[in-house]
């Protein structure tokens, strides 16, 4: 029997918080075109890079989220198109209030992000400092 978090793998962003948009505009930048995309997969076959993308954009964070944090606990340095560790990036950069309704998806973090310190790039560390500071 497969666990309700299982069965959301099989579904989209569209179908799971129900909100079909239509499709964008022909003159919209690849970044919208690209996203508007990847809400319509399957959450289960997106890539490190697709969550990586909507994650910055603030796309179904609810769900995808809990995804990333899955990726990072195996592998914090996690790559998708940009740099090592620019999916750990995607997720501490987002907004404080975001960790507000879970708790445990923060603290998850800030267990991950506690033994990186000292091999990370200058840049990823200021965005981990920054995390840290503001859901302390």
């Amino acid at each position: 029997m497969h666990s309700p978090r299982a069965s959301h793998h099989r579904c989209s962003l569209e179908e799971l918080e129900r909100d079909r948009r239509p499709d964008p505009p022909d003159d919209a930048t690849r970044l919208v075109v690209t996203a508007h995309a990847l809400r319509r997969r399957p959450i289960g076959e997106l890539t490190v890079e697709d969550l990586r993308l909507l994650i910055r954009q603030d796309v179904g964070l609810s769900y995808l989220l809990p995804m990333a944090l899955e990726v990072l606990r195996d592998n914090p340095m996690a790559e998708g198109h940009m740099y090592a560790g620019d999916l750990l990036c995607a997720v501490i950069t987002r907004s404080p209030a975001v960790w507000d309704g879970s708790a445990e998806l923060r603290h998850e973090l800030q267990v991950i992000v506690s033994g990186l310190v000292d091999v990370l790039p200058t840049f990823v560390q200021r965005d981990v400092e920054r995390f840290r500071t503001a859901t302390c």
